[in-house]
């Protein structure tokens, strides 16, 4: 086989990737790692930059067309009385939906929304483009770094205070700051916490709430789903192949072929990978090639997976949309707990979302903590069971007809989303999205470029800069850094 540029993964970093460089000439294969159905969509969800939609001629119309599904309301939270704080696209209802419950936060509520918009905006700007490298002394990268500097002080001098203040927070703190009522802190400080391995009152949790609210509207703090992956699978421009790689083969220290499980071999010496950087490069590359120091940090990245899935078939459409059960940050908290000690949460986060999956009405329902790693006993068919019924049974308790419209169900473990899915202990980001494994630090301090240590070898997947909930960014930035380096015959 002639030379081609590989992309390892078929996820929408991956597919994004693979278009980009499909578009400047590139012959590309495009070698799926795993068996992710369509319906699974929602496991590449977030917001997609304009850019990307501009590059990449998305149609809004006919069969594949891109379809960005924002709920509306975009969260309802049960109460403990029975009743529901439901939180809209618009600030205004969401407002009025919170009056009932305290005036004062309901008063707050605009304020804090535009506030916390300006600060999403800079992080939007960082997303929608390679991380600056702050130790940079050529001319264009000094040059960027002056240009953000320059925009967010811009901002004024209450936005500014706000970022330095914000960002390194617990989220708990945060919303204290704003807001008394327990159920809509419990809402907000979720977004903090959600495929993390920290509680409300960690710190960094606030740059999570952040990460969740760029792209979206002022006041919404969830990304949105769409079916991003499925339309660019069928964009013509790149040869899709669905194998697995048994390792990617360096020869006179750079990338010169992908070697599959079959056997085959696709020679190249451009590699594009959007699996976990553990797997890629302490895996699939032979030992030797890698200094001991950049082993090291690679070896170091945390991945924690504390989130379960539960699927519900029903016989019935779902009476709601979106259904959250986080009746405080204290609820959280404790919740966290748990997991701190290898325990499943006795009283978890649940975010229940409900879809039609062909002629199916099914709800997914995200049960967090659940660790990946357990102190007693192993994630087996029984604790499955038990974790599903646990959650059922809580649901039950704020949708009363949900228990008795369920056809069957079935449980994914971060012990299941490792297996079936390539996700490091059950982490979706591949790497824990926290402040200290952010911009220009992640997946490891010195290389947030794409770049690796073996020329010819790149990655882009969610262990990279942006992470992940921003569908595509990673994927479009690591070609844009491809491009570059073959201009200059790197």
């Amino acid at each position: 086989m002639t030379d081609a540029t590989v992309v390892i993964g078929s996820g929408a970093n991956e597919l994004v990737a693979a278009h980009y460089l499909a578009r400047s000439g590139q012959r590309v294969v495009v070698i799926g790692q795993n068996t992710i159905d369509d319906e699974d969509a929602s496991l590449d969800s977030g917001w997609i930059p304009p850019r990307i939609v501009r590059d990449l001629d998305f149609r809004t119309e006919g069969a594949a067309a891109l379809r960005v599904h924002r709920p509306d309301p975009w969260m309802v939270a049960a109460l403990p009385d029975g009743g529901r704080l439901e939180l809209w696209n618009d600030v205004a209802r969401s407002a009025e939906s919170i009056r009932r419950l305290s005036p004062r936060d309901a008063d707050r509520w605009p304020v804090f929304c535009a506030r916390v918009a300006r600060l999403a905006r800079v992080l939007e700007k960082l997303y929608d483009a390679p991380p600056p490298d702050i130790m940079a002394r050529d001319s264009a990268q000094l040059m960027r770094l002056a240009a953000l500097a320059f925009g967010i002080r811009r901002m004024g001098r209450e936005s500014v205070e706000d970022l330095l203040r914000v960002l390194p927070m617990p989220v708990a703190d945060l919303l204290d700051d704003w807001f008394e009522c327990d159920a809509l802190k419990g809402v907000l400080g979720a977004a903090g916490i959600m495929d993390l391995c920290h509680g409300p009152r960690s710190g960094g949790t606030a740059f999570r709430l952040l990460h969740h609210h760029v792209g979206s509207a002022p006041g919404v703090f969830r990304p949105p789903v769409s079916n991003v992956r499925q339309v660019l699978r069928a964009k013509p421009g790149v040869e899709l192949r669905r194998d697995a790689v048994a390792r990617i083969a360096v020869r006179e220290a750079r990338v010169a072929a992908v070697v599959l499980a079959s056997g085959a071999e696709i020679a190249t010496s451009r590699v594009i990978c959007g699996a976990d950087p553990r797997h890629a490069l302490l895996e699939w590359l032979d030992p030797g090639w890698l200094d001991p120091d950049f082993t090291r940090a690679v070896s170091h990245i945390r991945a924690r997976g504390v989130a379960a899935r539960l699927s519900l078939v029903l016989d019935r459409p779902a009476a709601f949309q979106v259904l959250c059960i986080a009746p405080s940050v204290d609820y959280l908290e404790r919740a966290y707990d748990d997991v701190k000690y290898g325990r499943i949460s006795r009283h978890p986060y649940l975010e229940a979302r409900a879809k039609k999956v062909n002629d199916d009405a099914v709800v997914d329902v995200r049960i967090q903590y659940a660790p990946y790693e357990l102190s007693e006993g192993a994630w087996d068919d029984s604790r499955r069971r038990s974790l599903g019924e646990d959650a059922l049974k809580m649901l039950a308790q704020v949708v009363p007809d949900l228990q008795h419209s369920v056809k069957h169900w079935s449980v994914i473990t971060p012990r299941d989303f490792e297996a079936r899915f390539g996700f490091p202990e059950g982490q979706p980001h591949h790497a824990e999205l926290a402040l200290d494994q952010a911009l220009w630090l992640r997946p490891v301090p010195g290389w947030a470029s794409y770049r690796t240590p073996i020329p010819g070898l790149y990655l882009c997947g969610p262990a990279t800069h942006p992470g992940g909930a921003i569908a595509g960014a990673a994927g479009a930035n690591a070609a844009r850094v491809v491009l570059a380096d073959l201009r200059r015959g790197a």
